[in-house]
């Protein structure tokens, strides 16, 4: 209890900071920091919040659904396939709203991420590695696919937004819908005793009375919904959820009723210090997150594959 206690006020203290860094001086006497307070800073730390724990928390799910610790929405091209999903609204559909451009990322995320697992189905190799580098260039094709569509429509700048995952434009009135991953983590930890089930295989899963493919379809759903909400407000979050996942598994095991919490908080630490470090390292200009997220994730992702090569040769 008092682990989780002390996270908790880490925590607090993390939103804290987030609340008082930046440009504008929100504790000014005078002038404009209280408004800054309201229209920017407290929207900007609510979304690290919910994009942070959702994406960690999509990851584990992923994780226990493909039986693969490498496997994340973007080293599987979920996020991918939303940031296509994103491209084609502003293309056939450019007076569509954010709900509409939402909707449409979740059904190609959600396509996309069953037709991977339909490819995995049929792949002879099942290794640990051999998953995650099929998913990763399945993610590529995709994206050289949003890639042309950018040129031929003149929409590269799009693309390249959505590459770029940042909070630098989040306020009052855009990233409200980000709310509705509460609502999906919510049903993640309702049915978190059946995704644990479907993790030890379908063998396994069927013969304790599960329905597998029912759960399954529950779990990419649920995944792709949260990876499409958080693409078309946020943008790309690369390796969280694959970080995220590991190290509180490493510490507490693979119960995800009882790893939910510490999967939330963990994702929320990583978040908001890279967002810290990519508003202070420069000041007063910005990094974007994806960016700091890419090269803490590639070294962790990294030094896990290290870590799995060390066990098979021990």
């Amino acid at each position: 209890m008092w682990p989780l206690l002390l996270a908790l006020v880490l925590t607090a203290g993390l939103i804290g900071l987030s609340l008082f860094t930046g440009v504008a001086d929100i504790t000014a006497p005078d002038g404009d920091g209280g408004e800054f307070l309201w229209i920017t800073r407290i929207p900007r730390t609510a979304s690290l919040v919910l994009a942070g724990a959702s994406m960690a928390m999509a990851g584990l799910v992923m994780q226990l659904m493909t039986q693969n610790r490498f496997v994340e929405p973007t080293t599987v091209g979920t996020t991918e396939w939303a940031g296509l999903g994103l491209l084609v609204t502003y293309i056939l559909l450019p007076e569509s709203g954010i709900v509409g451009k939402m909707a449409v990322a979740i059904v190609f995320a959600f396509a996309g991420t069953l037709v991977f697992f339909v490819f995995l189905r049929r792949v002879t190799l099942k290794s640990s590695l051999i998953v995650p580098i099929v998913g990763i260039m399945f993610g590529a094709v995709v994206s050289a696919i949003s890639t042309f569509l950018a040129l031929r429509f003149n929409l590269l700048q799009v693309i390249g937004g959505w590459f770029l995952g940042r909070f630098t434009g989040i306020e009052v009135g855009r990233y409200e819908p980000l709310w509705i991953v509460l609502g999906v983590s919510i049903m993640v930890w309702i049915a978190a005793d059946r995704f644990t089930v479907a993790g030890l295989g379908r063998d396994i899963a069927t013969n304790v009375g599960l329905h597998y493919e029912r759960v399954v379809l529950l779990g990419v759903g649920l995944v792709a919904m949260t990876t499409g909400v958080v693409t078309v407000v946020v943008g790309a979050l690369p390796f969280l959820g694959l970080i995220v996942p590991n190290l509180v598994a490493m510490v507490r095991g693979d119960d995800l009723r009882s790893n939910l919490p510490w999967v939330f908080l963990t994702g929320i630490w990583i978040v908001t210090l890279c967002d810290l470090i990519g508003r202070t390292i420069i000041m007063p200009f910005e990094v974007p997150i994806s960016l700091v997220l890419g090269v803490v994730g590639s070294a962790v992702f990294i030094a896990m594959l290290l870590r799995t090569r060390r066990i098979r040769v021990s």
